[in-house]
C-alpha cells in the first residue's frame, strides 16, 4: 500500500541566527527564527512523513515549550519521524519540496541540500526533489520577512 504525506513550515527571518536549510548552513545576513535550529525544510519533510502515516505533527513530539528541544538539530527530528514511518511498516519512496523565499538565492545550494536530505533519509539523491521559488514581492515572504517550505512524500509498505 502507498500513502502520501504533506508538510508545510514557515519561519520568520531574524538577525543573529544562522540560516540552516536541508541540514546545511547557507550564507545569509539573517537566519530563521525558531525554538530549534529552525530548519524549515527538514520540518516540512518531517511533517510530511508523519502525515503519510496519519500521525501527529512534529510539535506533538518536539514542543516549543520543552526546554530540551531548544536549539535541537532538525536532523534529529527528521530521523525520529523516519523511524516512526519504519515502525508502522512503511519505507520512504521519495520526497519533493518547494522552498519559497525572496532571498537569499537558493539555486547554488539545491544540490547540497538534496545530498544532505538523501543521506539523512537513507534514500538515493534522485529520490529527493527541491525547488526554490519567490513570491514576486507579495506578502511577508515576498517582502523578505519569512520563508515557507511545502513538502510531500510517498511511503509504501515494506516488502515481506
Amino acid at each position: 500500500m502507498m500513502r502520501i504525506g504533506l508538510g508545510e513550515d514557515l519561519h520568520r527571518f531574524a538577525s543573529g541566527r544562522k540560516l540552516i536549510l536541508g541540514g546545511i548552513e547557507i550564507p545569509s545576513e539573517k537566519g530563521l527564527l525558531g525554538h530549534s535550529d529552525a530548519d524549515a525544510l527538514l520540518h516540512a519533510v518531517s511533517d510530511a512523513l508523519l502525515g503519510a502515516i496519519s500521525c501527529d505533527d512534529i510539535g506533538a513530539f518536539f514542543p516549543p515549550s520543552d526546554p530540551a528541544c531548544a536549539g535541537i538539530d532538525s536532523k534529529e527530528i527528521l530521523r525520529f519521524c523516519l523511524n516512526k514511518v519504519k515502525e508502522k511498516g512503511y519505507r520512504l519512496v521519495n520526497v519533493d519540496a518547494v522552498i519559497t523565499a525572496e532571498s537569499p538565492k537558493l539555486r547554488p545550494f539545491i544540490a547540497p541540500m538534496r545530498e544532505s536530505l538523501a543521506e539523512v533519509l537513507g534514500i538515493e539523491v534522485d529520490c529527493v526533489g527541491i525547488q526554490a521559488k519567490t513570491n514576486e514581492g507579495c506578502d511577508a515572504i515576498g517582502n523578505g520577512e519569512a520563508l515557507r517550505v511545502c513538502a510531500v512524500c510517498l511511503v509504501e509498505t515494506e516488502e515481506k
